[in-house]
C-alpha cells in the first residue's frame, strides 16, 4: 500500500509542477486581467493545465485508496490537488489558492455583482425576455418581478429606444413598489444574416435541387435565388461547406462560388413544408466569416445601453479581436457588466482566450446561447459542449446564463413536454436561467422556480449533495 501511495504522490507532484509552470508561461496573459479577477484567472490557468492531461488512470487509483479523484473541483483545482497531496504526506502548501469554501464564495460573489440580489441562494437567477407588448403593460412587468424575475432582458434586435425606455421605466417603477431587485440586461443585435427573397415570401425547394445564394443586390438576376442580407458572403465560402437555413431545418452544400453568388445543392429538408422563407436565419457552421461581431447599429445602441442598462450581452463574439473592439467602444470607465454569448464553433474553440479577455472586466459572465450554437455545432454535440462550457467558466469563477428553449413548449402552449422538464432541471448547474418570450411566461417562470428549487437541493454545480431522499426516509421510518 505504501508503494502505491508514494507513486500517487509522485504523479500528483508532477501535475502540480505543470500547473505552476503553466502559470509562469502565461504570466503575460494573467497580468492583463482586472486586479479583482487575478486569482480567478490563475485558477482557470491551473484548470486548463489539468484538463490538457489524461488522468483517468490516476483518478481510478485515487478512488481505490479512498481519496478524492479531483472531480468537481473546478472552482479550487490546485487547492484540491494540494489537499490530496497532504493526505499522502506531502508538506507542500500555499496560501494564495482557492479552497472548496473560498472558491464557492468567490463564484457566489461574482454572480451577485453581475446579477444582483436574489431571494433564494440555492436557486439560479431567472432572466426573462421582454416582448414589445411589455412596453405598455406595467402590471405584467410587476407580476413577473413578483413571480421571481431577477433580470429583465431586452433584445436590441427588436423595437427602438423609445420602446426600450418604457420597458425599463416599468421595471424601475415595479422595483420601487415591490422592494424587489431586478437588473436590466440588453443584448446587442450583432450581424444579422437573414434570407431575402425577390417579390415573394417563400421559395419551394426539393432534395437534390440546385439553388443560388446571392447578395441582396443580385436578386432577380438568377432563377431559384435566395438573397443574403449580408453582402460578400459568397467570396468567403468554399465548395463542400454546409449552409443551413431556418434553424437548420433545411441543409445545403456549397457546390461552386463566384463573386456575389454561391451555387448550393439541397441535401436535407426537415420540415413538412419544403419552403425557404424570407427573414429566416442562415448559418455557416463550416465557414470562417470575416463579419465583425460589433456592427454600426450596435455601436449606435451603446450610448443608450450605457445610460440605462446594468449588463450588456455581446452577440456572435468569436475571438479576442471581437472582445477588444467592444471593450474599446465601451471605454475604461464604463460600469456595465459584460456577458460573452457563446453561439458559434469558433467561440467554443476560443473560450479560454475569450474568458481571459473578459476577466479584464470587473464584472463578466457567459451565456450559452443554445439556439444558434446547436445549429452551428450539431444537436448531437450540444450536451457535451454545454457541460464543457460550464466547467471551464466555473474554473474562472465566471457566472453562466443557460439560455434558449427553456420550457419553451410550456411557455408557448401552456403544457410542458417531459424532456424539457428534465432539461430545465439540468439548468440548475448554471448561475442564471433565461426564459424566452411566450404567452404563458408567468406560469413558465413559476414552474421553472419549482423545478430549480427541487433540483438545487440535490447538487451544487456538478457536485451532488446528499439531502434526505423521501423514498429512503419513508422506507426507514415505516
Amino acid at each position: 500500500m505504501r508503494a502505491t501511495l508514494n507513486k500517487l504522490a509522485i504523479e500528483l507532484e508532477k501535475i502540480d509542477d505543470f500547473m505552476l509552470r503553466s502559470e509562469k508561461d502565461f504570466g503575460g496573459l494573467l497580468d492583463q486581467v482586472h486586479p479583482t479577477q487575478r486569482a480567478n484567472a490563475v485558477n482557470l490557468m491551473h484548470y486548463l493545465a489539468l484538463r490538457s492531461l489524461d488522468i483517468r488512470e490516476l483518478q481510478d487509483a485515487l478512488h481505490e485508496v479512498g481519496l478524492s479523484s479531483i472531480t468537481s473541483s473546478e472552482s479550487h483545482v490546485r487547492g484540491q490537488l494540494l489537499a490530496i497531496m497532504q493526505h499522502l504526506g506531502a508538506k507542500k502548501t500555499s496560501e494564495n489558492i482557492f479552497t472548496y469554501s473560498t472558491g464557492k464564495k468567490s463564484l457566489a460573489k461574482k454572480s451577485t455583482a453581475l446579477f444582483g440580489q436574489k431571494q433564494i441562494d440555492s436557486v439560479p437567477y431567472i432572466m426573462l425576455t421582454f416582448d414589445s407588448k411589455m412596453a405598455d403593460d406595467y402590471e405584467k412587468v410587476k407580476n413577473m418581478l413578483q413571480s421571481g424575475m431577477n433580470v429583465a432582458r431586452i433584445n436590441c434586435a427588436h423595437d427602438d429606444e423609445a420602446t426600450w425606455f418604457r420597458m425599463i421605466e416599468h421595471v424601475k417603477r415595479a422595483e420601487k413598489i415591490t422592494g424587489l431587485s431586478c437588473k436590466i440586461y440588453m443584448d446587442l443585435a450583432g450581424p444579422k444574416i437573414r434570407t431575402v427573397l425577390h417579390k415573394k415570401k417563400k421559395l419551394e425547394v426539393a432534395v437534390g435541387q440546385t439553388v443560388f445564394l446571392v447578395d441582396e443586390a443580385l436578386l432577380g438576376q438568377e432563377k431559384h435565388a435566395i438573397g443574403c442580407s449580408l453582402s460578400g458572403v459568397s467570396e468567403q465560402l468554399n465548395p463542400g461547406e454546409i449552409v443551413l437555413f431556418d434553424d437548420g431545418l433545411i441543409e445545403a452544400r456549397v457546390e461552386k462560388t463566384e463573386v456575389g453568388k454561391t451555387k448550393l445543392q439541397i441535401l436535407r429538408i426537415s420540415s413538412k413544408k419544403p419552403f425557404i422563407k424570407a427573414e429566416k436565419g442562415i448559418n455557416f457552421p463550416d465557414s470562417i466569416l470575416s463579419t465583425p461581431a460589433l456592427t454600426e447599429y450596435d455601436l449606435a445602441c451603446l450610448p443608450f445601453i450605457q445610460q440605462h442598462a446594468d449588463i450588456v450581452g455581446y452577440s456572435f463574439v468569436r475571438n479576442t479581436q471581437d472582445m477588444a473592439q467592444l471593450q474599446q467602444a465601451l471605454g475604461t470607465e464604463h460600469k456595465l457588466g459584460l456577458v460573452i454569448k457563446i453561439e458559434t464553433p469558433e467561440a467554443v474553440k476560443n473560450l479560454p482566450d475569450l474568458l481571459f479577455s473578459g476577466l479584464k472586466e470587473k464584472n463578466v459572465g457567459v451565456m450559452i446561447a443554445r439556439g444558434d450554437l446547436a445549429v452551428e455545432i450539431g444537436f448531437e454535440r450540444m450536451s457535451e459542449i454545454q457541460e464543457e462550457i460550464l466547467w471551464i467558466c466555473e474554473a474562472a469563477h465566471v457566472p453562466v446564463i443557460w439560455a434558449t428553449q427553456v420550457l419553451d413548449t410550456l411557455n408557448k402552449s401552456g403544457i410542458a413536454t417531459r424532456s424539457e422538464v428534465t432539461d430545465a432541471a439540468h439548468a440548475a448547474l448554471a448561475e442564471c436561467v433565461m426564459i424566452n418570450k411566450g404567452n404563458h411566461i408567468i406560469r413558465t417562470m413559476e414552474a421553472l422556480r419549482n423545478i430549480l428549487i427541487r433540483s438545487g437541493g440535490h447538487h451544487v454545480k456538478k457536485r451532488y449533495t446528499f439531502r434526505p431522499l423521501s423514498i429512503a426516509t419513508r422506507f426507514m421510518t415505516r
